[in-house]
């Protein structure tokens, strides 16, 4: 059967329609398919375990909002101090080059999350995994600070976080529903909190009353926050690393883009992760100063000349 080539043409032309739909319809049916396994389940098919992790990582990004309300602005955790102290002694020193601005934020940003971490994180673990202690947590660690700088600093920041559990967070976690919940850790974490407040509002007519620092607060009102306590543990490094980069902007050590570029390191999130594995089982008796220089830092700071940080 012989055909013409008009008619072979428009042969060809329809086996090539068929093939492009073909192709198009198998190019459909794999993305049908694709998204079929990407869809996220809907609210009404989450599991409970779900909704928690939900949960913890919304109450975790207010507590690492930098705006969250704890008066940390006002404090340089003796970086300033550190900063003037150190130009004065290179100044003296003839022999050794003066280091520059950032050198030094970098030398002291890790001595204070040392510091900070051996003398504050074994608190907020305790307080975390026993919320019942915080009251005696409280107490040893005022009676284990022996800097009143720092002791000051901590006792105001504390009392602004538990301002802004009362103000803002209290009303949402009743400690009766996250009872019927089943959290029956931070309902109990809730009821000492609430006791805990009574007892600083009265404390004008108590002999030894409670002092709110921010270390055992923090485990507390993480655990009732239902964050985990790895991240509540990392979180409280971290906020500490924040406030230090922070005051050295403002202390024109470096810039803003600079201060990201720190903050954003892999040598930071490596020394906040092994601080916190390094404290993760000790015990508030083993507590205390690693690097003794940083109460003389934080101590002096109110003997600087001029300033513009309150500590």
């Amino acid at each position: 059967m012989t055909i013409s080539t008009k008619e072979h043409q428009a042969l060809q032309d329809g086996i090539q329609e068929l093939e492009t739909k073909l192709r198009d319809a198998k190019v459909k049916l794999k993305d049908c398919e694709f998204s079929a396994t990407r869809i996220p389940q809907g609210p009404q098919t989450q599991s409970k375990s779900d909704i928690l992790a939900a949960g913890s990582l919304h109450t975790l990004l207010l507590l690492a909002d930098s705006a969250l309300p704890l008066g940390s602005f006002a404090f340089s955790s003796g970086l300033e101090s550190y900063l003037a102290h150190s130009k004065g002694s290179a100044a003296r020193s003839r022999e050794r080059p003066i280091p520059s601005q950032y050198a030094l934020l970098q030398t002291f940003l890790d001595l204070s999350l040392k510091s900070l971490a051996g003398t504050a994180l074994p608190y907020v673990l305790a307080a975390y995994r026993n919320p019942a202690q915080l009251e005696e947590l409280d107490n040893n660690f005022d009676a284990s600070t022996s800097c009143t700088v720092a002791r000051r600093a901590s006792v105001a920041q504390g009392r602004a976080l538990l301002s802004v559990w009362d103000r803002s967070y209290k009303s949402h976690y009743p400690a009766q529903t996250l009872a019927d919940q089943g959290e029956s850790v931070a309902g109990a974490a809730i009821i000492m909190l609430h006791h805990f407040s009574g007892l600083l509002r009265a404390s004008s007519s108590e002999p030894y009353p409670p002092n709110a620092h921010l270390a055992p607060l923090w485990g507390v009102i993480t655990q009732i926050l239902s964050i985990p306590l790895h991240s509540a543990a990392y979180l409280f490094l971290f906020s500490h690393a924040r406030t230090v980069i922070s005051a050295a902007v403002r202390a024109s050590v470096l810039g803003p883009y600079q201060a990201q570029a720190l903050l954003a390191s892999t040598e930071l999130r490596d020394k906040i992760e092994a601080l916190v594995v390094q404290y993760w089982n000790r015990i508030t008796e083993e507590s205390g100063q690693a690097v003794p220089a940083m109460d003389l830092w934080v101590g002096r700071h109110e003997m600087l000349y001029s300033r513009i940080f309150n500590s």
